[in-house]
């Protein structure tokens, strides 16, 4: 993706794994059979892979660059952790921090880690293997997350027997290192990370995918973009909004939110920056034939 500037604020990604193929029916167990079919006059290369038809995901963060701070947003799957229920999440070894540092950044660099919601492919980065020890990626980040989301979670893994660890192992080795060294925020669903006048960098709750999911505004004098985290996974979902996706966790919530968020922003200059569309990433929502696309910045 070509950086996004507005103003004082420059949005850029940096990637982990560029393109996941991904079965339709694995994603969207209960899609219609002709769903991908009948949006192919839109659909194309970019999100749908060659000769297959499989839908196309990537993982990447996003960084956002204000006058005062360097943000990153959510850290994908990581290296090196151990994910056996999922393949291509298992034992990565990526050049996510080679890819940092094509846009200039080093780990120390880095002055906040938002985290959208606490899943394996969201969180994997927050910790790196050092001496056989996981450890905070980046030491000089404050890391911040949801209070009413990391509070659930870390329910959930109490009562979790050992094998079958929360969000994949995800929880134990990504994000409480972080908790544990002090670096960790807990915040609600409506924090400010910065604001001056109309401008900022600020969370929404998008519930659904998970209990506690937040999307990241970012409004600069030149432009609005939201990052949306897992509200939604694939441009298909905005031509079938009510489709369930696999991992939703409250699905009724998840499709509702994915509605308020093509109602809320169709046909407006807000960009839209999902974490999992393929490059080059950036669009916006359009009304089409009744329901809505996705509309990219690039030809």
């Amino acid at each position: 993706m070509k950086p996004i500037e507005f103003g004082a604020m420059t949005l850029e990604t940096v990637s982990e794994v560029e393109r996941v193929p991904i079965d339709v029916d694995w994603m969207f167990p209960a899609a219609p059979p002709d769903w991908v079919a009948r949006n192919r006059d839109w659909l194309d290369e970019r999100v749908l892979e060659a000769g297959s038809g499989r839908l196309v995901i990537a993982m990447q963060s996003y960084v956002v660059r204000t006058r005062g701070r360097t943000i990153l947003v959510d850290t994908c799957i990581g290296n090196h952790k151990e994910r056996p229920t999922l393949a291509w999440m298992h034992r990565l070894d990526t050049a996510y921090l080679e890819n940092l540092a094509g846009i200039g950044l080093r780990p120390e660099d880095i002055d906040l880690v938002l985290c959208t919601h606490l899943h394996a492919d969201h969180v994997g980065w927050n910790t790196r293997l050092v001496d056989g020890r996981w450890v905070p990626t980046f030491p000089k980040a404050r890391y911040v997350m949801g209070k009413a989301e990391f509070d659930a979670f870390e329910q959930l893994h109490r009562k979790a027997p050992k094998d079958q660890p929360v969000a994949r192992g995800a929880f134990a080795d990504s994000v409480l290192p972080v908790v544990e060294s002090g670096q960790a925020d807990f915040v609600d669903a409506a924090h400010v990370v910065e604001r001056e006048l109309d401008f900022g960098v600020w969370l929404e709750s998008l519930p659904g995918h998970t209990l506690g999911h937040v999307g990241v505004h970012v409004r600069g004098p030149n432009g609005h973009a939201l990052l949306t985290g897992d509200a939604i996974h694939h441009p298909v979902q905005f031509s079938g909004l009510d489709v369930v996706m696999v991992s939703d966790a409250d699905r009724a919530q998840a499709a509702a939110t994915r509605r308020r968020l093509a109602e809320s922003y169709a046909d407006t200059d807000t960009i839209i920056l999902a974490s999992h569309f393929p490059l080059p990433t950036a669009g916006r929502i359009v009304r089409h034939r009744g329901h809505f696309r996705f509309r990219w910045l690039e030809a």
